[in-house]
């Protein structure tokens, strides 16, 4: 496999990476393993911890040289990737000061005696994590691994190199001890055989349903526990009793930001036939005002596609969708000139035999539906082989709640767009996966959660 880190803003190679050769990847399961047979995972939680506030503090200090590397490898917005990485250092923080709490023993009242359950790390974990959101994906499966004692192997995805490394370079200056997090530039043969390895006892994945799927197949063959975070095909459902302008400005944002490459952006707009004329009219102007350019620029609004593969695939689903019937309301192609650039584009008029109907588009691209009433609304919702996030915009709460409770997601933000925080349960159901990262969730999908019961 290439690592190679391309500025998608200009298509250009700044640098290769080599691969870690099968002894590599041996020498650092061997480590890893030997690190959770010892003190510093099975002992006192205290040490851990100390090195999750002490990343916190250097994350904090090196906000703009890791945000630029993320928008030139990648090509966020500069401003984007300094939130991103803020978010990382609340998340090791949070982690820090809550997680002695979350692994404490909980008591279970029973007639047999006295019973507890205790929190125990269960070994080494594989991620596979996204280029997406380069730093924060790798940082909600270290944090609470790190604070329950799971060394970890990392595999980043192959054209964000650069952030893995500085990802690295952090945990260890942080004062984690080698093997609590290993960057590997592995291929997908040599991450099966490490699932496959008895060392390791689980594997968490974000990204495609395909590699998911991969990955969940070579783990049950091996009877390994998985989290999984899949795609999704979020609604941002605009009810006939909301805020318009709120509602546009949300929408236009869950769809834009990060030129669109985010799980649980907005995808289906469901909007109620009462609105839809005069929403259709204020999304169109707000996708008609962004300007497109160098993520690096601070006045750019929307940024390049990740890679040439990434503009070439959405122009294939957008080709597609409108070859089967699909109405083109605005953009529709990449932007001409060297870079990853494509258009904001807005579809409407899918109908169900569309392939559109169930794809997720993983850019600026926002399908529009018309609905007519709220069990339309959760209707159409529901008819999607995802379940990760969504959002409804109302300004009767009660009704907003009814229907929140109806539509089958992992998550549901009223009158705002999907977000995420250190202390909220991340994760979706149907084939956007399962477990959850963040919150109390997150650090206990990867432990022994041990009975110990004495007789009475």
């Amino acid at each position: 496999m290439s690592y190679q880190s391309i500025n998608p803003a200009t298509n250009s190679l700044i640098k290769s990476w080599p691969d870690h050769s099968d002894r590599q990847i041996e020498q650092a399961l061997a480590t890893a393993d030997a690190l959770y047979h010892s003190d510093w995972s099975k002992g006192s939680i205290q040490p851990r911890l100390q090195v999750l506030h002490k990343l916190a503090d250097l994350i904090d200090a090196r906000v703009d040289e890791l945000a630029k590397t993320a928008s030139i490898e990648m090509g966020k917005l500069l401003r984007q990737s300094r939130g991103e990485v803020q978010l990382c250092a609340q998340i090791a923080r949070y982690y820090a000061d809550n997680a002695e709490r979350f692994l404490a023993p909980v008591p279970y009242p029973t007639d047999l005696g006295e019973a507890w359950v205790e929190h125990h790390p269960i070994g080494v974990l594989v991620a596979v994590e996204p280029w997406n959101f380069p730093f924060y994906q790798l940082m909600r499966v270290l944090a609470p691994n790190l604070a329950a004692g799971n060394p970890v192997l990392a595999k980043h995805a192959a054209n964000v190199p650069h952030c893995a490394v500085l990802f690295e370079q952090l945990v260890r200056e942080a004062g984690a001890p080698e093997g609590a997090w290993t960057n590997l530039f592995a291929s997908n043969e040599q991450i099966a055989d490490l699932i496959a390895d008895d060392r390791v006892q689980g594997a968490a994945l974000t990204g495609s349903e395909r590699a998911g799927s991969a990955v969940a197949q070579q783990a049950g063959k091996h009877l390994k526990k998985t989290t999984l975070e899949l795609g999704g095909n979020d609604v941002f459902v605009v009810l006939d009793d909301c805020d318009l302008d709120k509602a546009v400005k949300n929408g236009a944002g869950a769809r834009l930001s990060n030129c669109g490459q985010v799980c649980t952006a907005a995808k289906r707009f469901l909007v109620h036939e009462k609105v839809a004329d005069a929403f259709l009219q204020k999304l169109t102007e707000a996708f008609k005002a962004v300007k497109i350019g160098d993520p690096l620029d601070e006045t750019t609004t929307l940024g390049p596609l990740s890679s040439a593969d990434a503009r070439d695939s959405l122009q294939e689903q957008v080709s597609r969708a409108l070859e089967n019937g699909a109405q083109l309301l605005i953009g529709g192609g990449p932007v001409a000139g060297p870079g990853c650039f494509y258009q904001p584009t807005i579809l409407t008029g899918i109908t169900r035999d569309n392939p559109a109907y169930f794809e997720e588009f993983f850019g600026p691209v926002a399908q529009v539906y018309i609905v007519k009433d709220d069990d339309e609304v959760v209707k159409l919702a529901n008819d999607s082989h995802y379940g990760l996030g969504g959002a409804v915009f109302s300004q009767n709460i009660a009704r907003a709640r009814a229907l929140a409770s109806r539509i089958e997601t992992g998550m549901v933000y009223i009158n705002s767009a999907s977000d995420t925080a250190a202390e909220l349960p991340f994760g979706g159901v149907k084939r956007s996966g399962f477990g959850r990262e963040l919150s109390d969730l997150g650090i206990k999908e990867f432990v022994n959660q041990k009975l110990v019961v004495v007789a009475s």
